[in-house]
């Protein structure tokens, strides 16, 4: 059987090696070292960037304490952001939450020609959609979505939740219909100022980590439509593992790189 690689970085499956065992995507023409840790980075490197990064310091802050120029640790973070994306949790069972929100900054530091126009705020508002669950024992997963209609959410939740669950949600129109499809679905009617309905249904949980999400991003200063993913794959796996110490987090992502590269193999 001949072995063939896909791109880390576009998916591609055409490739070819170069020189000194490395490989090239035909498409985007990235160059790796399949099965080894990117950007030819020794652990010694690695470590002290992915302390700093933990440590929740900036992108010029790593540079000047690692002593790598700025812009590979742009790089670096990068890959990162990337690995985070893979690592995410199993199918969610028992009492889960569900709900959307929109990402794209506050509307005072919109432009001018943006604010002139109008924009509605809530659902019809022209920021990114996103759609979390969270399982009550303190997972959560979200994504960016094209859209919050009932086709994109319900077969998201068909997905990522197993049939028989308790699914929490609000009165949006998209959740209507879910107790069709196999799960006991409970009602909070925020409209009504309704929090909790008695019963140990709410929606709390996942609008905490709204909230955690947006006071993130917004110390970024910005971040751009197409990277948000990453950024929002960042903040998911970092709520996820807030239990762990910065080297435990350190060990995880250095073998999710390491992880990352060799199941770049493909049949």
């Amino acid at each position: 059987m001949t072995i063939r690689y896909k791109c880390p970085r576009c998916g591609n499956r055409k490739t070819y090696v170069i020189r000194r065992f490395k490989h090239r995507c035909s498409h985007c023409k990235y160059e790796w070292q399949p099965g080894r840790l990117p950007l030819r980075f020794p652990v010694s490197l690695w470590r002290p960037l992915l302390v700093h990064f933990f440590g929740t310091k900036s992108v010029p802050e790593v540079s000047r304490q690692t002593g790598l120029h700025r812009q590979r640790v742009y790089r670096a973070l990068f890959h990162v952001r990337l690995a985070m994306a893979t690592d995410i949790p199993p199918v969610f069972r028992g009492t889960v939450e569900v709900d959307e929100t929109y990402l794209g900054g506050q509307w005072k530091n919109k432009r001018l020609s943006k604010r002139i126009g109008g924009t509605k705020r809530g659902r019809g508002t022209s920021k990114t959609p996103v759609f979390g669950i969270l399982c009550r024992s303190g997972k959560v997963w979200a994504q960016v979505v094209p859209d919050t209609e009932a086709k994109t959410l319900q077969a998201l939740i068909l997905k990522r939740v197993r049939k028989g669950s308790t699914v929490c949600s609000d009165t949006w129109k998209s959740y209507t219909g879910i107790a069709t499809k196999g799960y006991v679905h409970r009602i909070v009617k925020h409209g009504q100022g309704q929090y909790s309905n008695g019963t140990g249904a709410h929606i709390n949980g996942l609008e905490g980590f709204w909230g955690y999400l947006k006071r993130k991003l917004a110390d970024k200063g910005g971040i751009r439509r197409e990277r948000l993913p990453l950024y929002l794959a960042e903040y998911v796996w970092r709520y996820n593992h807030r239990a762990l110490t910065p080297d435990q987090k350190t060990d995880r992502i250095l073998s999710l790189l390491q992880v990352k590269n060799t199941k770049n193999l493909v049949a």
